[in-house]
């Protein structure tokens, strides 16, 4: 008799889809204007913030994820269990950009530093940073759904 497969469960690799829970806008330093709007996904507790975007297939253009730290320090990020490729983008209590981890690639585990402290991280998909044209300085604006 032989050993077939009937009965046993594969384990279905983990999808985290996205949930909206706010909208952020970026905005240019020196003029105000609107960049672009996103839907975001908040996190602000350990457990959000240890998680991130891990184990996401995908993430559309004009979404993100705003990480929201009760304290402005030097931080750094890395990309474990991560499959989609990030623009990281770091951010002071004031909202401004203060520096960028671009093109952050796939299950990296090296450190992604700020350089400065911030108190917001956003990610974003890989090269809109520079198709959007932000710099340090550019501004962010955000609100949470309740």
């Amino acid at each position: 008799m032989g050993c077939n497969d009937t009965g046993k469960v594969k384990a279905k690799p983990l999808d985290v889809s996205f949930k909206k829970e706010g909208m952020l806008q970026l905005k240019k330093a020196e003029s105000d204007a609107l960049v672009k709007t996103l839907d975001i996904e908040i996190a602000d507790d350990e457990y959000q913030t240890q998680t991130g975007l891990m184990y996401r297939n995908s993430m559309k253009d004009k979404q993100g994820m705003l990480f929201i730290f009760p304290n402005e320090i030097a931080r750094s990020f890395y990309m474990k269990n991560t499959r989609i490729p990030l623009d990281i983008i770091y951010i002071s209590k004031d909202s401004s950009i203060v520096s960028f981890q671009k093109n952050a690639k796939p299950f990296d585990e090296t450190s992604l530093p700020s350089n400065v402290p911030a108190k917001y991280v956003l990610e974003i998909n890989a090269g809109l940073t520079n198709t959007w044209k932000l710099e340090v300085g550019d501004k962010i604006d955000f609100e949470v759904l309740n």
